[in-house]
């Protein structure tokens, strides 16, 4: 039996600080073209078309042609899980003025995370469903119990069509700011599609952080009893 994967080359491809910044910012879950990524990952444009090459032939990435412009994003949601991984073990980022740490706090109270809910509130809602027996959990994974499939489409969450999309159903996903788990998969993306719906989040420009609405807060707490801060 060969030992042989490609493991080493995608480690390669994601070891380089600008390739890697790169991705950190795919996974607001949107495209980007190539100059607004080499502005997020602080490297000229050049440079940033040279990453996005690697990756895209690599296919971490994938690319969509609108006209003459190009726009990137995160090939697979599985790519998304990696990197959230490897955010929850490396060593924090030093703070280095207000500006940064408000950013920072941003993500850590609400951001996505490719197309789930992911920090503070993304493991608050976790825990909700955990705690109130929407979902359990065993050695085989995450499932919904038949409470939970009556709160979610109370919610207005096509479970059927969420069922028949082609990935994980529901998986846990290492947050990196809490160090907990968030729910991810195809629940995960349905739970953001519909509170984006609901106009309980927005996303905020130029960053992954999401801003609970004031409806958002009114609903978190009578819904899921979050109180949002």
């Amino acid at each position: 039996m060969s030992t042989k994967s490609n493991v080493a080359m995608i480690a390669s491809l994601v070891s380089e600080p600008s390739r890697a910044a790169i991705l950190t910012a795919l996974l607001d879950g949107r495209f980007h073209t190539a100059s607004e990524l080499a502005h997020m990952a602080g490297i000229k444009p050049q440079t940033a078309s040279f990453h996005l090459a690697k990756m895209t032939e690599a296919q971490v990435i994938t690319v969509e042609k609108q006209g003459r412009h190009r726009y990137y994003g995160i090939q697979d949601p599985e790519v998304a899980r990696v990197m959230e991984s490897f955010l929850s073990i490396a060593p924090p980022v030093p703070i280095h003025s207000f500006k940064h740490a408000s950013e920072n706090e941003a993500l850590r109270l609400a951001r996505t995370c490719y197309d789930h809910v992911a920090g503070q509130l993304g493991v608050q809602l976790m825990s909700f469903f955990i705690q109130k027996g929407i979902i359990s959990e065993d050695q085989d994974g995450l499932h919904i119990t038949e409470q939970g499939e009556t709160f979610f489409t109370d919610f207005q969450i096509d479970l059927t069509q969420t069922r028949h999309k082609r990935r994980s159903f529901s998986h846990k996903c290492l947050d990196w700011s809490e160090r907990r788990h968030h729910l991810a998969g195809a629940l995960g993306n349905a739970l953001l599609d519909r509170l984006f719906e609901l106009n309980w989040i927005e996303r905020l420009p130029t960053t992954r952080a999401i801003r609970v609405t004031a409806d958002g807060k009114r609903g978190f707490k009578e819904i899921f009893s979050i109180e949002v801060d």
